[in-house]
This record gives C-alpha cells, structure tokens and sequence, in this order.
C-alpha cells in the first residue's frame, strides 16, 4: 500500500501512527511545503519569550520519528494538484507522486483582511509559523525600542504579545470586538485576562479597527492615529481547502468528512484544521482548529486507510492556554444552566444542559481540567456522579469505581 499525506502538521502524526498501528510495512510520504520536520507551533509565542528552543520544538516527535516509522519525507515541496483519476499529486517543478490513499492535513493559512496601504508597511508579518516567529524576532532586533501593532485580539495575537511583550517599547492590541478572545470567553473572564495583561504593559484598542497604513502610521475608523514600528495581523485563519475542492471532494467552509475522516471522493482522507468536525456539545457542525481534534482526526484516518476500522465522533472546541502566568482552559459550549465561582483571577463557569456538562470556562485554578473535558466528550449524564462534589472541584471520588477506572484512562 502507497500513502501519501498532504501536510506535516499535528493531523500528518496522528495520520501516520494510525497507519503505523494497522499496517508496518506499506510506503508513507509526507510533503510539506514547510521544510522543518513537525514541531510544535503553537510553542512559536514561547520561542520569542525565551522559555523554548528552536532545537526543542523541531524535537516535538523524536528525532528519528520518520525513521522509525518508515515515512519518505518531501519537505520544502508544495502540492499543486490532487489527480484522483490517476491517484497522484502533481508537485510544483511537474514531479508527480502516486497514492493509493490520501490524506489531506493542509491546515489552514493567515487571513489577512482588505486594508487600504497595507503594503506600505514595511516590517510586517503573521503568527502562525516558525518562519513568522523567526521573521518577527528579525523585526525586533536586539534593542526594545520597537513600537509594536498587534491587529487581532484572538488566540494568536495574545500569545504573540505574550512573546513579546518584554521585547517591546510599546504594545498595543487592536480589535473590531468589543471584547478580547471575543470566539473563546465571553465578557466577564475576557476581562479577568485584558486587564492582566494591561498588567503587565499591554495596551489594547477595543471596539476599532484600522482604516488605512501609511508606513508607520494607522490611522483608525475613530479617525485617531497610531504610530508604529513593527506590524503583526493576527485577525484569524482560513482553512486550505483548495487542493481538495479541485479535486472534487466536497467543501463548505472546511473540507466535509464522515466520522472516519473520509471525504466525499473515495481514498481520500482529511483531518485537522482543514476540515469541518461535528462539535458533540453545541449538536452543529463547525470548523475545530485545536491539537486534540487534529490528531485525533488523522489517527481515526490513517487507521482507516490502512484498512482498520475507527470512527472519531467526540469533537469538542477547546483551548489550553496561559498568558504570563495566568492560565486559561476552555471547552464545549456556553448554551445551557451556569455555575460561576469567581474570585480574583480565579472564574469558574461550568454550563449543564439535559442532564450533561456541555462546557465550561476556567481561569486562574485549571487543575485537573481534563475531568470536565472527559465528561462532555463521553456525554456522561450527571445523574450517574456526584455533581455537587465535582463542581467544587474535579475529582474522581465522584464517580463509581467502574467510572473512575474509564476517567483514568482518559482524563489527566
């Protein structure tokens, strides 16, 4: 057997250790138009603050993960087309490489919204790669007397100004949204962590949006002006879903796959940020661009290429996360019956809905979140523990034996 994996992502490893558990011994190859081995991307905000190595993160898999695992590496090559006819993907340069199964992981890309005189602006870059890490550390220089305009108040532009912020003159976030993470928390525990890291000398422009750059200078929709020296959009992310709607598998948004990572096109695969999942705890369907999800998507397809048989039908939103010390999980939906303890930096919001926990913020206090992960993952009805005792605090003994012994094996 012939597999090929489009992408070197998270999604590329549960691929390839879902084959490897089914099938030792069949040809794997994995081009990416990356040329670094897999890493941890979301360790770039860490590699700027000094807390990690590029050495460490290019070791996110041991250094001989491909080795052992008998995988042909193409990196630093892009993919122009998928030929599912011919079942082979034509690279740029007109190499051509067969398959007999394959999975799209292509992740998605920066979206970089319309903004007039954006290419004016000289020292400009994303987050969301090593090379964007590498390319902003650049920017900095070795002196903090940069001015720095972070455009995008979600997830990668806080931990790009956690990255920085130490680095920098001045720091100054900018976002249309009334509120910070305005797609993670809602007002109150985005308020808790905003005025944290005002805390620690970040400034943030909330509510307003930039109209027009003239070099270093962006003049807002308020009609006020902000000098800068250093540019980083960080206003989101669009899935790669090219190379599978060329080769028409079907696509709304992400690529459409079934509970086995299948798409609509027959031994074509696809997993992780490039496609849509089916979020369990909000009954909708959505794209999930989160590790767990990732992996678990191409473990369930490489196993299922391999001629296995997995389903993976648990997907949940969920983010793990720290901004300068205060640390922040959340999952699931917000929809439903809330329980709220707050004190300080310490918020706990846990949200039941029918006899489950649908989701929940927690802030400051995460120990042993995994408990509530793994509650609405198994959609495990609260009439079966002790609830009152969990809400207070995530713990086994509130469960029967037989249910403590699955939490074990599943939670951390």
């Amino acid at each position: 057997m012939n597999y090929v994996i489009i992408g070197n992502g998270t999604a590329a490893v549960g691929t390839i250790e879902g084959i490897r558990a089914v099938d030792r011994d069949g040809a794997i190859t994995v081009i990416s138009d990356e040329i670094y081995p897999v890493y941890g991307r979301p360790l770039i905000s860490y590699l700027l603050l000094g807390k990690t190595t590029e050495d460490k993160m290019l070791h996110y898999r041991p250094a001989d993960f491909y080795e052992k695992n008998g995988v042909k590496t193409m990196l630093g090559r892009t993919v122009t087309k998928i030929d599912h006819a011919a079942k082979n993907v034509l690279l740029e340069g007109g190499e051509t490489v067969p398959y007999d199964k394959l999975c799209i992981c292509t992740g998605s890309r920066p979206f970089v919204p319309p903004m007039e005189g954006l290419d004016t602006v000289q020292n400009k870059t994303s987050f969301m790669t090593l090379d964007d890490a590498k390319r902003l550390n650049n920017m900095l220089g070795e002196t903090s007397d940069k001015r720095v305009l972070i455009v995008g108040a979600g997830l990668i532009g806080l931990k790009c100004a956690e990255g920085i912020c130490h680095r920098a003159k001045e720091l100054t976030v900018i976002d249309l949204a009334p509120r910070i993470l305005p797609n993670v928390l809602t007002e109150v525990p985005a308020a808790i962590i905003q005025r944290h890291l005002e805390g620690k000398g970040v400034r943030f422009i909330l509510g307003d949006s930039v109209a027009r750059f003239d070099g270093n200078t962006a003049t807002l929709q308020s009609g006020a002006t902000l000098g800068f020296d250093v540019l980083v959009v960080a206003v989101g992310v669009r899935p790669n879903t090219e190379l599978a709607a060329d080769a028409g598998c079907e696509v709304n948004r992400g690529i459409l796959i079934n509970n086995c990572s299948a798409t609509t096109v027959p031994d074509i695969y696809a997993a992780g940020d490039c496609t849509v999942s089916h979020d369990i705890s909000a009954d909708t369907d959505r794209i999930l661009a989160i590790l767990p999800n990732a992996y678990l998507q191409g473990e369930t397809a490489g196993r299922n290429m391999a001629g296995g048989k997995a389903s993976f039908d648990k997907a949940i939103p969920m983010n793990a996360s720290g901004f300068l010390g205060l640390h922040m999980i959340t999952a699931g939906s917000y929809d439903g019956e809330q329980y709220l303890e707050q004190d300080g930096e310490n918020y706990k919001l846990l949200v039941t809905r029918d006899n489950h926990l649908v989701g929940f913020i927690l802030i400051g206090d995460v120990d042993r979140a995994g408990i509530y992960t793994s509650l609405i993952r198994e959609r495990t009805p609260l009439d079966t523990i002790d609830f009152d005792l969990i809400r207070e605090k995530p713990q086994l003994m509130a469960f029967s034996r037989a249910e403590r012994a699955k939490q074990l094996g599943g939670a951390h």
